[in-house]
């Protein structure tokens, strides 16, 4: 297999755009003080109904999708939508509703509709807004908004483009599951109110514009039932980032052609090394299992490991809530609350959960600023070398199995029981022998994560993930 296209070649470049506050950015219906007016009308109607503490958060989409197939149109889609949603505090009573209509009286019912499920819902000693030391009053612009002044037919060009140099590459190309561009922008607005004040230091107000734009195609190598089919993809927040649709096409082809004559294996037990976005499924599976959601109900293997070393001594994990243009960036989380880098586990040993402050209350802790997920997660060994690349790390595997596809869930997080679907190529002596395919993977993530040998310096940013290709001493691969 031949190295992960990395040239980032602009198909319209777009500069970062800011929205000023008093007319619809580019793309948009609605401006921020749109927005913010809408959320007086709901936070006054709360007041006036005789709630003390409210949320109320304005958002609103668009984008652009376009597919290909076999060198024709497939589909063109264009999406809009709005949202108002807001949450009513009586007491330790709380009650929420929404509405995509933003007529005053259709926000004054639906702020009536969550006092009145508020009215009747139990009392929960952990509810209510985050407490004002953890508010963030002051945030910075982390230039995460790009729109792309695309068209349909751009959109089609750039895919046709992509899915023919995939059928250029080999007259083994065969066929293709299609080729697609995607442009997709939305902004909100979210405040608080708390006591019937708001605007105030401790009590959230604010709200910002992000972009999210890919190109993908996914070819089949072969005929009959020796058919293989792979797929690439590039996703940036910027447009003139995205790889170039030549080059995403071209690799794209190259991983389904590596697959041709693939073979089932022996059962066996022998060292895996997942490919770096694979790799990053592995980092998921720790957030999950150390997310507040599962350690308050106690359904995950990690429970109770703040200060335990659960991965290999030689493994470190940095959140970065403020990488510029970062996938996972955000100025604060989905509650308000202030976010922050951070050092979530050093030497293997787990120095932070990811909390809400929900979440945080039930376990008697403080939130981490994760309401809504992690932030730019970077996986590292402080054993990798820069000369780690993919081929190293094969010849690190020496005779076992790299994994290039994984299928279906299996992962039990209450357990740690894992054990999924798997294809990729059996591995020799540090050289790629030959592809396999219907194989499954067994084993413990507890066991896994502390037979972490090594992480690659081939590091791959997988939405909000960044890791190496990860390799794991031995695991269980049932085949024949």
């Amino acid at each position: 297999m031949k190295k992960t296209p990395t040239r980032a070649v602009s198909p319209t470049a777009a500069p970062s755009r800011s929205i000023d506050p008093q007319q619809p950015g580019p793309g948009f219906q609605y401006a921020r003080a749109q927005f913010e007016a809408l959320a007086d009308v709901a936070l006054s109607h709360a007041k006036h109904l005789g709630a003390a503490d409210a949320g109320v958060e304005v958002s609103e989409g668009a984008g652009l999708s376009v597919s290909v197939r076999k060198g024709e149109l497939e589909n063109v889609e264009r999406n809009r939508d709005k949202s108002l949603g807001v949450t009513v505090y009586l007491g330790q009573r709380r009650g929420n509703a929404s509405t995509s209509d933003f007529s005053p009286d259709a926000v004054r019912q639906t702020v009536q509709a969550a006092y009145d499920i508020a009215r009747f819902t139990a009392e929960d000693p952990v509810a209510g807004l985050p407490d004002p030391e953890d508010v963030a009053d002051e945030y910075p612009d982390l230039d995460l908004f790009h729109p792309w002044a695309i068209d349909s037919a751009e959109a089609a060009r750039i895919a046709l483009a992509c899915e023919a140099a995939a059928f250029a590459t080999s007259k083994k190309i065969t066929n293709s599951e299609g080729a697609g561009v995607s442009a997709q922008q939305s902004h909100f607005f979210a405040e608080h109110m708390r006591g019937g004040e708001r605007r105030m230091t401790g009590i959230f107000s604010g709200g910002y514009a992000s972009s999210r734009h890919s190109l993908s195609v996914a070819p089949i190598a072969g005929k009959g039932k020796h058919m293989q089919r792979d797929a690439w993809y590039s996703s940036m927040r910027a447009p003139e980032q995205l790889a170039s649709p030549e080059a995403v096409g071209r690799y794209a082809a190259e991983r389904a052609l590596a697959r041709l004559h693939g073979r089932k294996i022996a059962t066996t037990e022998c060292p895996v090394l997942f490919e770096a976005p694979l790799a990053a499924g592995l980092l998921g599976a720790y957030v999950q299992a150390t997310s507040g959601g599962a350690l308050y109900r106690k359904t995950t293997f990690l429970n109770e490991s703040l200060g335990k070393q659960v991965l290999s001594k030689h493994i470190d994990i940095v959140e970065d809530p403020f990488q510029m243009r970062g996938k996972g960036s955000a100025p604060f989380d989905d509650e308000g609350v202030r976010t922050a880098k951070r050092k979530v586990l050093s030497a293997g040993k787990v120095l932070g959960y990811f909390l809400s402050t929900y979440s945080a209350r039930k376990l008697g802790m403080r939130t981490t600023g994760n309401a809504g997920g992690s932030h730019n997660l970077v996986m590292t060994s402080r054993l990798t070398q820069p000369g780690d690349t993919l081929d190293e790390m094969l010849r690190k595997l020496g005779t076992g199995l790299f994994v290039t596809e994984l299928m279906g869930q299996g992962v039990n997080y209450v357990t740690g029981d894992y054990s999924r679907g798997a294809a990729g190529y059996w591995v020799e002596n540090g050289v790629i022998a030959y592809p396999v395919e219907e194989i499954t993977i067994a084993g413990n993530m507890r066991d896994m994560f502390k037979q972490i040998e090594a992480i690659g310096a081939d590091a791959y940013a997988y939405g909000a993930k960044t890791v190496g290709s990860i390799l794991i001493g031995k695991v269980k691969v049932a085949g024949n």
